[in-house]
């Protein structure tokens, strides 16, 4: 038998991946240089008339966008609608290392939103669980960077990097934003591609909505070759969203009822329903040159798969070779 030949190792350097962006390469010198925009001088003005102070204007390094340090009343900063519920133990971890070190050292990301009818000046997309801390340590001002950009409050998933995000309350953060922003103006899922980080997460958004403990870990791997953001204004396709959460959770029955059917066999795993939708799923073994499936294709071919399933064909071993996250 003839030796296969060996692999020729590399003895370059190892080709970098392309850059997602390119610094402006601004030095330390010149992050206070230049005269900042009427926007920020607004923002200083109104900084001042809330109570607070502004410490420092400044350009952050990497795309010279110009930036306030203050320091706000803590009773006008509130997070953002969009945002996860928060993590008492989390919280109180926080409450404990700011009291043990007696200082405040990292300071929360914020707009300027007014909110009506509130005291609430202030949205921060970042830092709720340092704000709720301070809050409960009795802290009567917060040091926080200000963005001149309103906007930024929408794109929490991108900046909030304080505690890593479920699934679903990543879903959750996205369908709140989503009907939010649909009462602002005529822009289309693709004009928030960043905001919405995915078009899966808008419709399982709607189905957490309806149901906080749906099972969409089971579905989101199909959901995000098949789910794809619209073209139209978000006002009228969020009835399509709608619609389609109801077709998931109309499918997510039927597989439950052939998961208790297992289970009523003898079958007993933490991986039952991913097993079930792995026999369903109608892209897993496509072929790559194949033209991709719409949604409504996909659950269309998922929901007449699940309801042809015969559960007595299925034996343990079947279910042994499976693989798959568990339930969530």
């Amino acid at each position: 038998m003839a030796e296969k030949k060996a692999r020729k190792k590399s003895t370059g350097p190892r080709k970098r991946r392309k850059l997602a962006g390119k610094s402006t390469e601004l030095r330390p010198t010149e992050l206070l240089g230049g005269s900042a925009p009427n926007a920020v001088e607004e923002l200083k003005d109104a900084i001042d008339k809330d109570g607070g102070k502004v410490l420092a204007t400044y350009r952050e390094p990497f795309g010279g966008h110009w930036l306030v340090i203050a320091a706000l009343p803590i009773e006008q900063v509130e997070p953002t609608p969009y945002q996860r519920n928060l993590s008492d133990a989390h919280a109180r971890k926080l409450e404990g290392v700011i009291a043990k070190l007696g200082r405040f050292l990292d300071p929360i990301i914020v707009v300027r939103k007014e909110v009506k009818d509130s005291a609430t000046r202030y949205w921060t997309p970042n830092g709720n669980h340092r704000l709720q801390a301070m809050k409960t340590l009795g802290a009567k001002s917060i040091v926080s960077i200000v963005v001149p950009e309103a906007a930024t409050a929408y794109q929490i998933l991108a900046l909030n990097t304080e505690k890593a995000h479920n699934l679903r309350e990543r879903a959750l953060e996205v369908i709140k934003m989503y009907q939010e922003l649909a009462t602002l103006d005529g822009a289309s899922e693709e004009t928030y591609a960043l905001e919405f980080e995915e078009a899966a997460l808008i419709t399982l958004g709607l189905c957490y909505l309806e149901n906080g403990r749906f099972s969409g870990g089971a579905y989101h791997p199909i959901l995000r070759r098949s789910d794809q953001f619209l073209k139209r204004p978000l006002e009228s396709t969020l009835e399509v969203r709608r619609a389609r959460a109801k077709t998931l959770m109309d499918l997510d029955k039927t597989v439950v009822e052939k998961v208790e059917a297992l289970k009523a066999k003898g079958l007993t795993s933490p991986y039952l329903k991913s097993f079930v939708v792995a026999r369903i799923n109608p892209i897993r073994f496509r072929p790559k040159d194949a033209p991709p499936l719409s949604f409504d294709e996909v659950l269309d071919r998922m929901t007449k798969a699940a309801e042809k399933m015969n559960v007595d064909k299925i034996k343990v071993e079947d279910l042994a070779k499976s693989g798959g996250a568990p339930e969530e």
